[in-house]
């Protein structure tokens, strides 16, 4: 897949492969550490070239600065029975905090958002930990809006297998 340009100058973007689990990997641990939740992190390499390279499920852009692998935007398509149309959903965005204040970020965003266009998609949407000021602030300077009136829930685990009727 060809590299992303971007407005930055030694920025660009570009698909994973699957050479590049190891290192997705890697930042879906360093994000966890920052959310400070590490011991949420059940992924390993096998699981994700499972789900991104057999399964398809998400693709991954990793962020490439000065000649470095700096962050990595995990991402898939969502369907909205409303608007009868998918939309770009943003699972992960990451950039090593030593390079965070260049731009590089909201580069990443900036380029998700042709992207989801170009795929015929009228919105990208992601969420935001409710403790995650910073992030909430840029997000709301970029012009996203807060989707209130909904809350997030999950069946997982126990409650999953119980909920499903499986011990």
């Amino acid at each position: 897949m060809p590299i992303i340009s971007t407005s930055i100058p030694n920025f660009s973007l570009r698909f994973a492969t699957r050479h590049d689990v190891p290192l997705v990997l890697g930042f879906i641990q360093k994000l966890a550490l920052y959310e400070k939740r590490p011991q949420d992190v059940h992924a390993t390499e096998q699981i994700l070239a499972d789900s991104l390279f057999n399964g398809k499920y998400a693709e991954v852009l990793l962020a490439e600065y000065e000649g470095e692998t700096v962050g990595y935007a995990l991402f898939y398509p969502v369907f909205s029975s409303f608007a009868g149309v998918p939309s770009l959903y943003v699972e992960d965005l990451f950039i090593n905090p030593t390079l965070r204040g260049k731009g590089l970020g909201k580069e990443t965003l900036r380029q998700l958002a042709k992207l989801a266009q170009s795929r015929g998609c009228p919105a990208l949407k992601w969420s935001c930990l409710d403790w995650n000021q910073p992030s909430i602030d840029f997000y709301l300077h970029l012009g996203a809006t807060i989707q209130n009136g909904n809350t997030s829930f999950a069946l997982q685990g126990q409650a999953l297998n119980s909920f499903a009727g499986n011990q």
